[in-house]
């Protein structure tokens, strides 16, 4: 098969761990199955901040791996203030909660870095990507952002050569995601930010959305053509079976910030085990992945620390066999209406598990819109206690009575292959 080569920019690479990997992981994985040959360019020394070397042996043979140095601030800043690391993982405190020397740290990221920390990469990129580009045309550029400084090397690109077909794949928003407010940005940065944002939706090709939310607001902010292509689930992980346990286990995969808090669900726990001695002794909170100190105290406070187990960061492996093993898996998300169109990557892993979801998040969010196409979980607000507590309740005593068999998700169309099929068909067009 003749292939057609697609050069994919992107700052996440393995050994980096998280959510922010996994997307062109897995694409550039099928991709030469569907008669695409991936060239990614990604830094030479980055500054991630989680690891996982276990995503090194995913790489597909056939992906060409360029890779150029990176200068970032981040180096320096962690050494004078550790929480510079949450911020690089886009995680801010609300601007109530941050302590005088976040101020500065958040102040100085927001304002004198835009878009992020990553923009010292573009110009030496752009230099180097012309000279790569001439000695090896490729088909289609795309860029996956965040950071947005992905999507400026895409930008220029196209600037020096309109002929280039670009993509630019917006994994979370840009001006419009919940913790850019928490930025403390002046108005003319605020302008930079919205400007440089609109040059890369009028000048891309395509723009992709992970979300149906976020599509209408990129339309809305000037792009000119929109795509919608979630993220997935890997087939072959689920292959593995379940481990029964003696107790009723309620799992979180991933990190935690106090943002999310869903103490909807720790005060529903509660009452639970204020009122069913049994249920008490039966529960097991699991958590896989960084869970912050404040949600800790959060659900400690709420009487649930005898229940709680922390397992820490694991590889994506051990994470997936822990949500496998569970009863109930947990998603939560940002309770404001910007966060509309947050769909985290996990939900699709938690739905191929066939275990019941349990989702908190912002009315009429797009993830409840899945989980009712799906028939796979439920969808509840931050205020609906009454109706949380209702559904553990069911869910347990489904448990109790061995039961809580596991749901036959409908949800083949978004397994990594089938996601990565329909990539190949609008990569096509532009052939």
């Amino acid at each position: 098969m003749n292939h057609s080569n697609v050069l994919i920019i992107t700052y996440y690479w393995p050994p980096a761990g998280g959510p922010g990997v996994q997307r062109w992981l897995k694409f550039s994985q099928y991709l030469p199955e569907f008669g695409w040959k991936p060239i990614v360019y990604t830094p030479k020394n980055p500054s991630y901040p989680i690891i996982d070397e276990t995503l090194m042996e995913e790489i597909h043979p056939e992906v060409s791996v360029l890779k150029t140095k990176i200068w970032e601030p981040y180096q320096i800043a962690e050494r004078i203030y550790p929480k510079s690391k949450d911020y690089k993982a886009g995680h801010f405190e609300k601007k109530e909660n941050q302590s005088l020397f976040s101020k500065f740290a958040v102040f100085i990221r927001g304002n004198f870095f835009i878009p992020d920390a990553r923009k010292f990469w573009v110009k030496p990129s752009v230099k180097f990507l012309k000279d790569y580009l001439r000695a090896y045309p490729v088909d289609v550029i795309i860029t996956t952002g965040p950071p947005h400084s992905m999507h400026l090397i895409g930008y220029e690109l196209k600037k020096s050569n309109p002929k280039i077909n670009w993509i630019a794949d917006f994994r979370d928003p840009w001006t419009q995601i919940s913790y850019h407010e928490e930025l403390r940005l002046t108005s003319k940065s605020q302008k930079k930010h919205r400007e440089l944002e609109k040059q890369v939706f009028q000048s891309a090709d395509l723009i992709l959305a992970t979300s149906f939310t976020d599509a209408e607001n990129y339309k809305n902010l000037g792009a000119k053509r929109v795509e919608v292509l979630t993220n997935g689930y890997e087939a072959r992980d689920f292959q593995i079976g379940k481990i029964i346990s003696s107790k009723f286990k309620i799992t979180y995969s991933g990190g935690l910030e106090v943002a999310r808090n869903p103490k909807v669900l720790w005060e529903a726990l509660q009452e639970l085990k204020t009122e069913n001695l049994e249920f008490s002794k039966d529960l097991e909170l699991v958590f896989w992945g960084n869970l912050s100190q404040e949600v800790k105290e959060s659900i400690e406070k709420h009487h649930l620390g005898e229940n709680l187990i922390l397992k820490g960061y694991v590889s994506h492996k051990e994470s997936i066999q822990g949500i496998k093993n569970s009863d109930v898996l947990i998603l939560t998300n940002f309770p404001g209406v910007k966060s509309k169109g947050i769909i985290p990557g996990k939900l699709f892993e938690y739905m191929a598990t066939g275990n019941p979801i349990l989702a908190i998040g912002p009315e009429k969010g797009d993830v409840e819109r899945i989980l009712n196409q799906t028939e796979t979980g439920k969808y509840f607000q931050h205020t609906q206690k009454e109706e949380v507590k209702s559904y553990l309740l069911q869910l347990y005593t489904l448990w109790k009575d061995n039961a809580l068999n596991p749901v036959n998700p409908k949800v083949h169309q978004f397994s990594r292959q089938s996601l990565t099929e329909r990539l190949s068909h609008i990569l096509a067009k532009f052939k």
